[in-house]
Formats: C-alpha cells, sequence, structure tokens
C-alpha cells in the first residue's frame, strides 16, 4: 500500500501556528515545488486566500473570524468571506443603498480600489455616475442605479442637526467618519453606530447601517445596549502596560 506522500495535516499544523502564509511557505511545509499539489491538500482543508496583497495569502476558512461587514484582518494582510477584491467590491456596491465614492470604499476595505472599480465599470461590472464632482459608483442594473442615485441625493440634502454629517460639502468629512470607525474595535464600532442612530430618532438604524455599511439589527443592539448601559468597560491598555512606576528613592 503506497504511503501518502504529501499530507494535508501539515499544511493546517503551519496555518493554525502562524494563521496565513504565503505559497512559498505551504510549498516548503509540503516538501514541493508544485503549486498545485499544495492547492489540492489547501482544497480538502477549506481554505481562503486574501483580498489584499494580490491574493497572496492564504489561511484556513474555520481560523477566519470575520467581521459584520464579512472582512477579517490578521495584521496587514485582509481576507473577506466574498473572496477575492473584485468580488468584494462588487458585492458592497450593488448591495449598498448608497453606492459608494472610491475613498469611502478604501476606508472600509483597506486597500486601494480605484483601479478595481474602473475595472469593473469597463466590463460593466459596476456602473458610476458622476455626482458633486466625483464619480459613485453603482450598481449595473439601471433600476437599482437610479435608486442608489436618489438615496445618495437625498442623504445629502438631509440636514445635519448635530448627526452624521450629510450635504455636498461634507463627502470628505463623511468620509473620514467612515475611516474613523473602521478603526474602532466591534463593540466600540456598534456603541458608535447605536449613538449615531439615537441621534437620528426615527430610522436612525437603517440610515446609520446604510451609511457605514452594517446590519441594521447590529446597529439597534448598540442602541439598545446604550439605553440600558449594558456596555462592557474595559481597560484599553492591558494591565501592566505603559511606563512602569517610579519608585521614590530613599536617602541612606
Amino acid at each position: 500500500m503506497n504511503k501518502e506522500k504529501y499530507k494535508a495535516s501539515d499544511l493546517s499544523k503551519l496555518l493554525s501556528k502562524q494563521i496565513v502564509a504565503t505559497m512559498d511557505e505551504l510549498r516548503s511545509s509540503l516538501k514541493t515545488n508544485v503549486g498545485l499539489t499544495v492547492l489540492r491538500k489547501l482544497k480538502q482543508l477549506g481554505y481562503i486566500t486574501s483580498y489584499s496583497h494580490q491574493g497572496r495569502y492564504y489561511s484556513l476558512e474555520r481560523l477566519a473570524e470575520f467581521d459584520e461587514n464579512g472582512l477579517w484582518e490578521v495584521g496587514p494582510v485582509r481576507f473577506s468571506k466574498h473572496g477575492t477584491l473584485v468580488a468584494t467590491a462588487t458585492t458592497f456596491v450593488t448591495a449598498s443603498e448608497f453606492g459608494y465614492y472610491s475613498k469611502e470604499l478604501e476606508s472600509l476595505l483597506k486597500v486601494g480600489t480605484s483601479e478595481t472599480l474602473l475595472r469593473l465599470v469597463k466590463i460593466n461590472r459596476l456602473s458610476r455616475e458622476k455626482l458633486f464632482g466625483r464619480y459613485l459608483y453603482c450598481s449595473p442594473d439601471s433600476t437599482e442605479r437610479k435608486r442608489q442615485i436618489a438615496n445618495r441625493r437625498a442623504l445629502a440634502s438631509e440636514p445635519a442637526n448635530g448627526r452624521l454629517p450629510a450635504g455636498e460639502t461634507n463627502d470628505e468629512l463623511k468620509a473620514a467618519i467612515v475611516l474613523f470607525f473602521c478603526l474602532l474595535d466591534e463593540q466600540q464600532r456598534r456603541l458608535f453606530a447605536g449613538l449615531e442612530s439615537l441621534k437620528w430618532g426615527y430610522g436612525g438604524d437603517r440610515k446609520v447601517a446604510q451609511l457605514l455599511g452594517l446590519d441594521v439589527e447590529t446597529v439597534a443592539k448598540g442602541r439598545r445596549q446604550l439605553l440600558t448601559q449594558d456596555v462592557k468597560t474595559s481597560r484599553v491598555r492591558k494591565a501592566g502596560g505603559g511606563r512602569k512606576s517610579v519608585e521614590k528613592k530613599r536617602r541612606k
């Protein structure tokens, strides 16, 4: 009986230890120079590839911890439950109530999207419309595109009144808020969204969810947590972190 030369378990051990790996590292683990051999073994395990770094990083589906946007970060490496950057950008734009400006999408995905969006427009998988002096990327479906543009115009015409900024002159500020939002941890994102929803009042859950790319229930949960003060408070800095205390020197 022939002994199996290449074992998927070797790849599983490597990825379980370091979470992500390049093809070179995976080939080295299997002691082979053939990429197809690695991919066959990865397929047995269920694998994913990064949408950042031109898909050069691999991990296992069972290790992924996708957030509410379907994104997962491992250091500088980024994965999406939608797959490649092309697939992810397509899904985000077509599912959005307002479409996306390139900078807004870059703030969420944390990678450059301009070239990808242009390529998707050229092959008719997305469309774009010049709005407020910039290109808004929309669904290729004409009916859906008109709805996204109408929603974006409506959002721009609503007064701020202490809420998330809206309006033609505030697009850069909105993009900055989305970028800030992406830097928060999961609970902070939910609570921030809930707070902004409370400022909006009626319909706030939906409006904030659309702007920040969240599920409406996630916003509603954050709002409820704030109202009931059901919030886990913890130190931002781990205990023992920071500068060590300096003991007073005693005179000998």
